[in-house]
């Protein structure tokens, strides 16, 4: 490292990966500044994963009030009242405990915390409002933000972002989407009570998702009094009188008291000078980078979101810790994208890891697939109208286990733990070697003994 510089490495972004990057690359001795103009912690921590799931315990509330009288409980006179305001400001206070939690981690590890929006001048140097600043290394964490379709009506949009910081919640409400954020904000509408329609342009949502998955959550959610519109789209949106008029691409319209577009994501390199500096970016917008994360610009690298990898959390820190490793560690470290699990918090939620049937038949012709449908244990006495599905996808000829899938209460904390063991080459004879816990939803695991039929 020179001492030219002002800093051994300067991070645009402190969102998950950034923020990890600056700590583990300052407690390896580099001098490192983090650059963010909006909020410590990003997406995930601000209008991501944690505030969605908070929002998703919210809403899941009112259906176990509602099991709570199959078992004995009788709520009084006033169940069911609810005040969204309440949520968010509680939500709002425990992202602001975070945005703290964050600034001391920074702090603490000897990072500069620089708050403004960053421009690369040249492969060594940015400017922050009137100040400029130089580093050895450049990273950019600056990862994604929603997109917005160009259609008439565009600004009467909201996006997740907006969504929780919300004033008051409408009577009724349409979620425009296929994707993971769209699912799980129709889930959350439509158990605080929203008349919830959601809108998708293809067959069928969750796409790239196991097939009977993505069956399987929308029989789920039907139940649950979501709307479900396939193969339509909104072409305009205008003031109505009970809130928003659609006209949509089947030529019919629907009235409703908000519209969230779920429409998809774009890497965020808005203002960061990139082009000017000749940073090569695919067709998408995301920053091309090796496996060492460094982009066309020898001494500029990028990781998470904006790089176009898994946009996920757990992804963005791994690639951190990798890239730290390799900068200012011992030089070794590399990315597996193979088996990442991960979950959708809608309603029931899903939990998956490892291979689609349809990616595994892809593969060789000789699969097995075990499948099991049920109604957990917990709602036999409440009444609710709910299943379980769960699968495994195994090699025929190895008998390795290549995928699970379930959709279910508790599927991520479940398939967290089947992860470490599918990743590890566990085969179907050790899923069904080892004793399962009764009773419990997840010992359907380990004995499903046939496999359906081809």
């Amino acid at each position: 490292m020179t001492q030219q510089f002002d800093y051994d490495l300067v991070v645009i972004g402190a969102g998950s990966g950034g923020v990890r990057l600056s700590r583990m690359s300052a407690g390896r001795g580099a001098r490192v500044a983090v650059v963010e103009n909006r909020y410590l912690g990003g997406t995930c921590v601000n209008v991501g994963c944690v505030p969605k799931k908070l929002f998703v315990y919210g809403a899941h509330i009112h259906d176990e009030l509602e099991d709570a009288a199959g078992y004995g409980w009788r709520l009084s006179t006033d169940h069911g009242q609810f005040d969204w305001p309440t949520l968010v400001a509680n939500k709002n206070t425990e992202i602001e405990r975070l945005n703290g939690i964050y600034r001391r981690l920074l702090e603490g590890a000897g990072v500069e915390i620089i708050e403004g929006t960053a421009r690369l001048t040249d492969s060594h140097t940015l400017v922050v409002g009137d100040r400029v600043v130089t580093a050895e290394r450049i990273a950019i964490a600056t990862g994604g933000w929603p997109f917005l379709p160009n259609i008439p009506g565009k600004e009467y949009l909201l996006t997740s972002n907006e969504m929780f910081y919300l004033p008051q919640l409408p009577g009724e409400a349409v979620v425009w989407g296929g994707g993971y954020i769209a699912v799980e904000f129709a889930g959350i509408l439509a158990g605080l009570g929203v008349r919830t329609t959601l809108i998708y342009r293809g067959d069928l949502f969750l796409r790239g998702f196991d097939d009977d998955v993505r069956q399987f959550v929308a029989t789920e959610m039907r139940k649950k009094g979501v709307d479900l519109r396939f193969n339509v789209n909104i072409e305009s949106v205008a003031p109505g009188e009970r809130g928003y008029h659609l006209l949509l691409s089947d030529g019919s319209t629907l009235d409703t008291g908000l519209v969230m577009a779920a429409t998809g994501r774009r890497p965020l390199t808005d203002g960061l000078g990139l082009d000017a500096l000749g940073v090569a970016m695919d067709k998408q917008g995301y920053i091309q980078v090796n496996d060492d994360f460094q982009t066309s610009m020898p001494s500029v690298y990028a990781l998470g979101d904006v790089i176009g990898t898994p946009q996920l959390t757990p992804v963005a820190l791994a690639q951190a810790m990798v890239l730290s490793r390799r900068l200012y560690g011992d030089g070794q470290g590399s990315m597996d994208y193979k088996m990442i699990p991960t979950a959708v918090f809608c309603q029931p939620p899903i939990g998956t890891v490892g291979l689609t049937e349809a990616e595994a038949r892809e593969r060789t012709d000789n699969i097995k697939v075990f499948r099991t449908e049920f109604r957990p244990m917990k709602y036999t006495m409440s009444g609710r109208d709910e299943r379980c599905l769960m699968k495994l996808v195994v090699d025929g000829d190895s008998d390795k286990v290549l995928g699970a899938h379930m959709v279910g209460a508790d599927a991520g904390e479940i398939i967290q733990g089947l992860a470490v063991a599918i990743k590890a080459g566990a085969t179907k004879a050790d899923f069904d070697g080892t004793l399962g816990i009764h009773p419990t939803s997840a010992e359907e695991f380990v004995t499903m003994r046939e496999p359906v039929a081809p």
